[in-house]
């Protein structure tokens, strides 16, 4: 039986917002290995690694699959990145 494990890798980031975006871009970064829970991804501060801010929406969808958006995002929920138009 497989268990679950968190790695917990320290970043510098001047506050939550950014460091949430960072935790998203290394989620997307490493998201084409099966192991990897991006809907589990949270951030904390060092000092204060009780309590966490979620980085990933991960509501599950009709189609059982979890929405990829951010967490606390306003527009409906998606499977897939939308893609940005070219210029």
């Amino acid at each position: 039986m497989t268990g679950r494990y968190v790695i917990h890798l320290p970043v510098a980031a001047p506050d939550v917002a950014r460091a949430k975006i960072l935790g998203r871009t290394a989620g997307r970064a490493l998201a084409f290995l099966a192991a990897v829970d991006l809907g589990g991804i949270t951030v904390s501060t060092e000092d204060n690694q009780g309590v966490r801010h979620w980085v990933f929406c991960d509501r599950r969808l009709d189609d059982g699959r979890r929405c990829v958006l951010r967490a606390e995002h306003v527009t409906p929920c998606t499977p897939r990145l939308p893609r940005r138009s070219p210029g």
